[in-house]
């Protein structure tokens, strides 16, 4: 048995319902009981539990192998995830996948980026199998631009002018976090996963232009207004901080660069940016 958590999220929901799928025996651990009605469909077996409370844990970790760490990132994250280790190992569990981010490094100075390399260090510490599968920019953010695009034809970020990022789509990381769990040969390893695409915003901008059919414009904003701007919809100042320092460290021309590691190891083309906005064109479509 295999335990998922975060599965309710666009990644953890992906690779619960590809390990469904496969025959694979999966677990999802969900707080909210009226949101998992679509992996329960799928033939994912639920556990109604929370990561902050330890007696769900061990709950949700009876007879499981292999556990997949899939949180959102917050303040609390870091001590979730340690606890959510430090519980699997104690319950037996002798795999440890953990969906962590390519900017994690050891040198990291960005808050999330140092979270996520403190968290993969506690996994190796453990003596058990571990997997790293460490996606870039999610091609899911746009979604959050969704309205402007409809409505202005634009999007915004203040990411400067030649701002740009190493897309990948949550979905493709799911499903290689999955292929992970479900076969062999990836214990002790850690994945670098990209779709084909390395692009500026105003580059992505024009995928958006040909692929909608109509000009859609990356419109470049001031850091401190942007920043005053989502303040406006984000209650966490952590949560602000955090975003608009990653925010900072893309304008300031930090990007990572493509691989080719998830066909590699899948057997499967990633998805680029054109075919997330076809798969995606009724939210960005007036």
């Amino acid at each position: 048995m295999i335990l998922i958590t975060g599965a309710t999220g666009r990644t953890g929901s992906h690779a619960a319902k590809e390990l469904a799928a496969r025959g694979v025996g999966v677990r999802a651990l969900v707080r909210n009981k009226d949101k998992p009605a679509a992996l329960a469909a799928a033939g994912v077996e639920l556990a109604f539990g929370d990561a902050a409370d330890v007696d769900s844990l061990r709950a949700a970790m009876r007879g499981v192998s292999k556990v997949a760490v899939i949180l959102p990132n917050g303040e609390q994250q870091l001590a979730m995830e340690k606890r959510i280790v430090d519980v699997a190992v104690e319950c037996g569990a002798h795999h440890i996948l953990k969906i962590s981010s390519m900017e994690s490094l050891p040198t990291a100075k960005i808050g999330t980026h140092r979270m996520h390399w403190e968290s993969e260090e506690h996994i190796r510490s453990k003596g058990v199998a571990w997997t790293m599968v460490r996606p870039s920019f999610f091609m899911q953010n746009f979604l959050a631009n969704a309205i402007t695009i409809k409505t202005q034809n634009k999007f915004f970020y203040p990411f400067g002018e030649q701002g740009a990022a190493a897309m990948a789509d949550s979905r493709d990381a799911g499903f290689f976090a999955a292929h992970c769990l479900a076969s062999v040969g990836h214990e002790n390893k850690s994945y670098d996963i990209t779709s084909p695409d390395k692009l500026s915003f105003h580059e992505a901008a024009a995928v958006f232009s040909r692929e909608l059919g109509r000009p859609i414009a990356y419109v470049p904003q001031d850091p401190a207004e942007y920043k005053a701007y989502l303040g406006k919809f984000l209650a966490s100042k952590w949560h602000l901080d955090a975003v608009c320092d990653i925010f900072a460290e893309i304008a300031a021309g930090y990007v990572v660069e493509t691989t080719s590691t998830f066909k590699e190891i899948t057997g499967r083309e990633p998805r680029d940016l054109a075919n997330f906005v076809r798969e995606m064109r009724a939210a960005f479509t007036p």
